[in-house]
């Protein structure tokens, strides 16, 4: 178990062990202090919240964020059961034009907070991305919610056991034109708690 504490509050999260190779690398990372002081520097309500930009750590009010890295990837680690559900912990990366396999950033990650969606939307999903959702899938998308598009397409290797009211509380902060809260959101401290 990970505890995050940041600037509003704290969030539990769980690895997945069936993505081992973004576990190892998250752990190594919160063992190594390399996410504390960084910011949540792109939210978006209804759709997710992310942090982990190695540049955030002092960048000035207004500053261009998202593009921060530690030089290398992580392969990616797509499991058709560990979907982009609300709550999901996902590894963000560089587009398909630059990054076909769709490898993920060293230290970028994102957290879904997403919204319900109805079986017609989901229907035209499916034919737009040439996706198909499993009932189980669609049960979890319908009730709970999430962002089902970027199934198959980013990492997912953990979710949020609890703090989801931070994450609530973040994804409404009022942000700028380039969706980086007016208002520092930071990463004070991420260590691993049993």
């Amino acid at each position: 178990m990970i505890e995050m504490v940041t600037s509003q509050g704290k969030i539990a999260l769980r690895l997945y062990d069936e993505t081992p190779l973004h576990r190892d690398n998250f752990l190594k990372l919160v063992e190594n202090h390399t996410y504390d002081g960084l910011l949540f520097h792109r939210v978006i309500k209804n759709f997710m919240v992310q942090a982990g930009d190695p540049k955030s750590r002092d960048a000035k009010p207004g500053q261009p964020l998202g593009d921060g890295t530690l030089g290398y990837t992580v392969p990616a680690e797509f499991r058709p059961n560990l979907i982009h559900k609300r709550g999901a912990l996902c590894a963000a990366r560089q587009g398909d034009q630059v990054n076909p396999k769709k490898a993920s950033s060293a230290t970028q990650f994102y957290i879904v907070q997403g919204q319900v969606w109805d079986d017609k939307t989901l229907d035209m999903m499916e034919q737009r991305f040439g996706k198909k959702f499993t009932a189980e899938q669609r049960k979890v998308y319908t009730t709970v919610g999430g962002t089902p598009h970027l199934d198959g397409d980013y990492t997912v290797f953990g979710e949020v056991v609890d703090g989801m009211d931070v994450i609530n509380k973040i994804a409404e902060m009022p942000c700028d034109r380039m969706d980086r809260p007016v208002e520092d959101v930071k990463i004070i401290s991420v260590k691993v708690i049993k």
